[in-house]
């Protein structure tokens, strides 16, 4: 009798595991595609885009290249591992490296309806707004 007990439990561990990911998609982070606009407090001038899949791939694009990853914690954190980069120069090079360096040291994520705010520990944070057929759009 212990030994079904034992082989029901690990059964049930097993098909707990190949659940959905409770990760930032399932609350509202693949709604919308995120456009940045805001580093630190900071008004963002150029276009930088994210979107988040919920089979945890990460894709986007700075000012001058797209660029993919994958991020898989659950919610409410966040780390994004940035895995590919495209190698183009253009004049808002340092714009791009300065958002993909603050994407990969953000930690904790929260999503509100159009708004993805993502920050860390260290008191850096980014804010998004959603794009797409269900997102305001901009005046």
């Amino acid at each position: 009798m212990k030994q079904r007990v034992w082989v029901a439990g690990a059964m049930a561990l097993v098909l707990a595991n190949c659940g959905p990911s409770e990760t930032v998609t399932q609350y509202g982070g693949s709604t919308y595609d995120w456009r940045l606009t805001e580093i630190d407090g900071t008004e963002v001038t150029y276009q930088a885009t994210l979107e988040l899949s919920e089979n945890g791939a990460v894709d986007g694009a700075g000012p001058c290249n797209g660029f993919s990853g994958s991020q898989s914690a659950p919610y409410p954190w966040i780390d994004i591992q940035i895995d590919f980069v495209e190698e183009l120069y253009c004049a808002d090079i340092d714009h791009e490296e300065a958002y993909l360096a603050a994407l990969s040291e953000m930690s904790l994520v929260e999503v509100a309806g159009t708004t993805m705010i993502m920050s860390n520990e260290a008191g850096r944070q980014m804010v998004f707004s959603g794009i797409g057929s269900d997102a305001p759009s901009d005046p």
